[in-house]
């Protein structure tokens, strides 16, 4: 018989933020201060994921090139509604942020820190 599949604790949403891989603030990548800012503000999870070609409000097509990085970004958060949208608010400094969206989303699984999972 196999464990019991943990409850979720709350409605969660995902949150999207779009950007690119050549995005700087100041002297760092806007995607690392994007991930470090939610790991400080207790955000459930954060994920960066790499696209291989993107483009958006201009004709510029980001992708990899043999010399330099400049493909699209997408960080993906889930969490409560509310911290998301606090979180958000804590990225008005940051210059080089795509579109920004909430969706919700069915959670089949939520594993809790204290049981180790990922």
């Amino acid at each position: 018989m196999s464990a019991a599949i943990p409850l979720v604790p709350f409605p969660i949403k995902l949150l999207r933020i779009y950007t690119d891989e050549a995005a700087y603030f100041g002297d760092r990548k806007v995607f690392e201060i994007v991930a470090e800012r939610a790991r400080a503000a207790g955000v459930a999870g954060v994920t960066v994921l790499r696209a291989l070609v993107g483009f958006g409000h201009t004709s510029h097509m980001h992708r990899r090139h043999l010399l330099d990085d400049d493909q699209a970004l997408i960080v993906e958060m889930l969490d409560d509604e509310a911290k998301l949208r606090a979180f958000v608010q804590t990225l008005t400094d940051l210059e080089h942020l795509g579109p920004i969206t909430l969706e919700a989303v069915e959670v089949l699984r939520w594993p809790h820190a204290a049981t180790g999972a990922v």
